[in-house]
């Protein structure tokens, strides 16, 4: 009897928590493919929605940069995890983000009970409970969260390289194909962050 009462109780709990998933930098043509795990609690969700988290897609770079900090305090638990472009192309685009999303989750303390990820697509080596959401990141504010982590997290990193890989406007850019990008890597030529799999679909390699 004890131990059913502690399962429900068990139970109420792991619903009384959200945790949202969001992968940044799929599309883009140079640098990682960041994912973000956010572990949220019912009451820090409404706080946060009092605080303006949306879909990171809606939100200025200015903004959210400032939820950031808010987020990472009110969640319960949070990971983050990179796949690099060495990795993208020896694995193909899904199978790299999918480690990427591994990687964010291995960095929870504990293993969420459900996931919910935005977009279509099944996390396939994950064999817990997970709902895919389409266009997750407006409907629930644990994957609006993820998403404002991946994307200011890639961002920073985006920023930085910018030092070292310079001559590609990195920081305006973000390792995305601008055509402002791909006439750079046209006079530069490419370097070893570059996904080659990428630039092969583009005719630049």
């Amino acid at each position: 009897m004890q131990e059913k009462r502690e399962e429900d109780l068990q139970q109420a709990l792991n619903k009384v928590f959200e945790v949202g998933m969001d992968e940044v930098g799929r599309g883009a043509i140079f640098g990682p493919v960041f994912a973000a795990a956010v572990v949220l609690s019912e009451k820090n969700k409404f706080t946060l929605k009092q605080f303006g988290v949306t879909d990171s897609k809606k939100l200025t770079p200015k903004k959210r940069k400032l939820l950031l900090p808010k987020i990472l305090l009110l969640s319960s638990d949070y990971g983050i995890g990179q796949s690099s472009a060495r990795e993208i192309d020896k694995l193909g685009i899904r199978s790299a983000t999918e480690l990427s999303m591994i990687r964010a989750l291995k960095k929870l303390k504990e293993k969420p009970s459900e996931l919910i990820i935005d977009g279509p697509l099944l996390l396939r080596p994950w064999d817990g409970i997970q709902k895919n959401i389409v266009s997750g990141d407006s409907k629930f504010i644990s994957i609006a969260s993820a998403s404002i982590v991946a994307k200011v997290s890639r961002d920073n990193l985006m920023e930085r390289l910018e030092k070292k890989y310079s001559g590609y406007l990195l920081f305006k850019n973000k390792g995305y194909g601008t055509r402002e990008h791909l006439s750079l890597i046209k006079k530069n030529g490419i370097t070893k962050l570059h996904r080659k799999s990428f630039l092969k679909k583009s005719n630049l390699i």
